[in-house]
């Protein structure tokens, strides 16, 4: 459905009637999930050209731009049931699509359902990884993670195709990557220190200036920058991919974070939000997640919330599902196809009704990768379990379960304050636990009975959830109206978010927060591009690597004696980046990382003026 559609309309599983509905109606739709009504979600249809040079157009600011504050066009949608089967834009696609002749549908055989608990023959897991230790060993800083992700190769092709475009535009923009490497590091600034707008970090105010950036980059050089930034050729965009202008950036990105992903067995699979509020693109809005209006992306992480592999949503118009599936399941399905690049191992794949299916499970058994997941009554393709309001008249912890004979899938129906199903290929009943549950009539915590299945399931299934609210903490608050400009804002939060997750595991001893070692990456990216020649005294500034990033190191003369910042004796010479007192003999010393070992900051080359 275009853009241009001539009103907001919500789509019933019971009804194909239509009718006009407020903005306001619909939010109060989708909160009334918890009161047992089915979800619903908005989906705005993508532009019919996405890939035109039209798209490149900045049609404004979006500071202050936030919430429901969205032009009347945007809210020109469909609302889909969550219940619709697939979550997608079916109904859009019966009339958009034109009319194919009919298929013989293929007849599954009848599966047999038994009550027993399931026998899985995965392997155990054995696998190591030496990447890891390999990586540990390097003892990489956080801005040396962070460029695991965004490495010189990113970095440069990020530059060619600006510039190139820049060129195409008539402008000789000249970018270079310690320029780019600035951008960013204002771009990570703003998630921790935000203005209303963007151009109060250069004003001269008291109460706004932020010398960091404004010694780091001139703010009209960092505006033409920005909206120069460029991330594919326009001559050659695939027209029927919606994210062809950052196609390349997804490619780069998923390899960069399947080469240094952490090798395990759980992982998580769903579905996250990228934040956006213009008027062009294929938006959503989602209930209970932090960002409420945005584009949708497919998203498989670690249990602990590594982003392996991600795949924005372009929905059923325009990526076929396959295998028989929806398009959930088929996500999940390439999901695992990547994961296996790195060798035919017994993953453990958790997601939740959205995805869930018996035939999904089935396709997973026969790739070699265990799933277990929540599921929808109408996915299990009959399998008979006790019916849920019968279910819920006995106690809580009570439970049914049956298992396919052919091929070892288990479909169980729990029952603690509702009725859970959940299905799996790899785990089953045994051994029956206890979990505490709130009693809201006793006022006390009562223990109830738990499958194994479901408690595995509540371990393992948070990873996109926990990376959700790692990016959702400190995300780029800078962006612009190009459709595509806060998914670029994505991409950084979610390469600084694996970054501080392998230095969660790579280093023990001198672990940091998230919002440290965000400071940190954006610290040594600014300083780094500083503008040594300005006057002025300058703040105390955090120890970060610019210290030892061998540019720009002067040392100078100065009159007023200090205490120098190795020896702590008295010096009249300093450094003129770092404004720390220091002795000509110990300058060299000064600026080499100590770790024991020959580092390569050995290599600094320090100049005398």
């Amino acid at each position: 459905m275009a853009s241009s559609s001539s009103g907001l309309f919500t789509g019933k599983s019971t009804s194909s009637k239509l009718k006009s509905v407020k903005l306001l109606e619909v939010l109060n739709a989708l909160e009334e999930e918890e009161s047992g009504h089915s979800r619903e979600e908005i989906f705005i249809a993508p532009p019919k050209n996405a890939a035109g040079d039209f798209t490149d157009e900045d049609s404004g600011d979006e500071d202050g731009q936030r919430g429901t504050h969205v032009p009347g066009n945007v809210l020109h949608a469909f609302v889909v049931p969550e219940d619709s089967g697939t979550r997608e834009e079916e109904e859009e696609e019966l009339q958009l699509q034109p009319a194919m002749k009919k298929q013989k549908a293929v007849v599954e055989p009848q599966r047999v359902w038994t009550k027993r608990d399931i026998c899985p023959d995965f392997s155990s897991w054995t696998a190591t990884d030496p990447h890891m230790e390999d990586l540990k060993s390097q003892e990489l800083s956080p801005v040396g993670l962070f460029e695991l992700f965004f490495d010189e190769g990113t970095i440069n092709f990020i530059v060619n195709e600006t510039n190139r475009y820049a060129r195409q535009k008539n402008v000789n923009l000249g970018l270079t990557a310690q320029e780019l490497k600035c951008v960013l590091g204002i771009l990570i600034l703003s998630g921790y220190i935000s203005y209303p707008r963007r151009r109060m970090f250069w004003e001269t105010s008291p109460d706004s200036h932020h010398h960091l950036v404004a010694d780091a980059i001139r703010r009209d050089r960092f505006e033409l920058i920005f909206s120069y930034l460029h991330f594919a050729d326009n001559n050659e965009l695939d027209e029927s991919d919606r994210f062809a202008k950052v196609r390349p950036l997804i490619v780069r990105m998923n390899y960069n974070f399947q080469k240094h992903a952490p090798l395990e067995e759980f992982y998580s699979f769903g579905e996250s939000t990228c934040e956006y509020f213009g008027y062009r693109g294929s938006k959503q809005l989602p209930a209970g997640k932090p960002v409420r209006l945005g584009y949708k992306i497919w998203c498989g992480t670690t249990s602990r919330g590594y982003l392996v592999w991600f795949e924005p949503s372009q929905g059923t118009l325009f990526t076929k599902p396959d295998r028989g599936l929806d398009l959930g399941g088929s996500m999940v399905v390439k999901f695992v196809d990547a994961l296996q690049t790195r060798g035919c191992l017994p993953y453990h794949i958790f997601f939740d009704k959205v995805f869930t299916s018996v035939k999904l499970m089935s396709i997973l058994r026969k790739k070699g990768v265990k799933a277990t997941g929540t599921v929808r009554e109408y996915r299990t393709e009959r399998c008979p379990l006790k019916d849920p309001k019968e279910l819920k008249k006995m106690k809580r912890g009570s439970f049914d379960y049956k298992v396919d004979e052919s091929e070892e899938i288990i479909v169980c129906r729990w029952h603690d304050s509702s009725v859970v199903n959940i299905c799996s290929n790899a785990v089953g009943i045994e051994p029956v636990g206890l979990t505490s549950h709130h009693s809201g009539a006793n006022k006390m915590q009562t223990q109830v009975h738990q499958p194994s299945l479901l408690r595995l399931y509540q371990e393992k299934v948070g990873g996109v959830g926990r990376m959700d609210q790692n990016i959702a903490k400190y995300k780029v608050k800078i962006r612009g109206m190009k459709w595509y400009s806060s998914f670029i804002g994505y991409v950084i939060d979610a390469a600084l978010n694996n970054a501080w997750q392998l230095h969660r595991i790579c280093c023990h001893d001198a672990q940091v927060d998230l919002l440290a070692f965000r400071r940190y990456v954006a610290c040594v990216y600014l300083e780094s591009n500083a503008d040594t020649s300005s006057q002025g005294r300058r703040s105390r500034r955090l120890e970060t690597e610019s210290r030892f990033d061998m540019i720009g190191h002067w040392i100078i003369h100065q009159d007023k004696r200090t205490r120098c910042a190795l020896c702590h004796s008295q010096t009249n010479t300093r450094c003129e980046k770092c404004q720390k007192g220091v002795h000509a003999k110990c300058f060299r010393a000064y600026h080499i990382r100590l770790t024991g070992k020959v580092h390569w900051t050995e290599r600094i080359f320090c100049k005398v003026k």
